[in-house]
C-alpha cells in the first residue's frame, strides 16, 4: 500500500478543485454576503482558473517547484486579503518540500502543515477566529494523530476529509475575530465562514485524489 503524488497528480487536483469551487459558486457567495462583502468566490474561482490555465505547464514540473509556482500565480492573481494568504501558504509548502519530485502520505502532511503555519503568521490569526484556518488546522492535526496511531492511508484520506468538513462546520457557532465579519454585530455567529468552506472543498478533493492512487 502507498501513493506517490506527482507534479502531474497535483495539476489534476487543481482542476477537481476548481470544478468543485466553481459549481459551488451560488452558495459560497450567499455565504459571503452573510458575513463580508461578497467577493470570496470570486477571487478563489478567479485564482484557480488561472491554474486551470497553467495546467499542463505546471504538471510538467517537480511538484516543489509546482507548489512555488502556484504560489506566485495566487499571489498575483487572487485579490484582497485571500491572495496573499494563499501565496504565502503555496510558497511556504514548496519550500517545506524543496527538491522533491513527488510526495508520499508524510510529504503531503508536511505540505499541508506548512500551510497552515504561513497562513496563520501570515494573517495574524489562529484555530477559533473564524476563517479558513478553522477547516485546515483540524485536517492538519488529524493527519498527524492518524499518521502517529499507524492507520492506513485510505483511513488517513477519509479522517483527513471528515476533519477539514467538521471544522468548516463549526464557523457557525463561532463569532469572527479576523475579517470583514468583525465589523458585524453579531460577528457572524450563526453564519459558517467561506473561507473555511472552499479550504474544506480543496481538502477534501485532495484527499480523494490521494485515494484513488493508493496502491492497495
Amino acid at each position: 500500500m502507498g501513493f506517490v503524488l506527482t507534479g502531474k497528480d497535483y495539476a489534476e487536483y487543481i482542476k477537481k478543485a476548481y470544478e468543485l469551487i466553481h459549481e459551488n459558486g451560488e452558495y459560497v457567495t450567499e455565504l459571503d454576503l452573510a458575513t463580508g462583502d461578497g467577493d470570496h468566490w470570486s477571487n478563489i474561482n478567479m485564482g484557480f482558473e488561472k491554474l486551470v490555465e497553467k495546467a499542463d505547464e505546471l504538471g510538467e514540473m517537480p511538484i516543489s517547484d509546482e507548489l512555488k509556482e502556484i504560489g506566485k500565480i495566487m499571489m498575483a492573481v487572487i485579490g484582497g486579503s485571500s491572495g496573499v494568504l494563499y501565496g504565502s501558504a503555496y510558497l511556504a509548502a514548496a519550500k517545506a518540500v524543496k527538491g522533491r519530485e513527488a510526495l508520499d502520505s508524510q510529504g503531503v502532511c508536511d505540505m499541508l502543515e506548512a500551510m497552515l503555519e504561513a497562513i496563520m503568521s501570515r494573517g495574524q490569526a489562529k484555530e477559533g477566529f473564524k476563517t479558513m484556518i478553522d477547516s485546515l488546522a483540524p485536517a492538519v492535526n488529524a493527519y498527524k494523530k492518524a499518521v502517529s496511531d499507524g492507520k492506513s492511508e485510505p483511513e488517513i484520506c477519509e479522517i483527513v476529509k471528515r476533519a477539514a468538513i467538521d471544522g468548516a462546520d463549526s464557523t457557525k457557532n463561532m463569532e469572527a475575530v479576523r475579517g470583514r465579519a468583525t465589523y458585524q454585530a453579531n460577528k457572524g455567529l450563526g453564519h459558517l465562514d467561506p473561507g473555511a468552506v472552499t479550504m474544506s472543498y480543496q481538502i477534501g478533493t485532495l484527499m480523494n485524489c490521494i485515494k484513488e492512487k493508493i496502491n492497495i
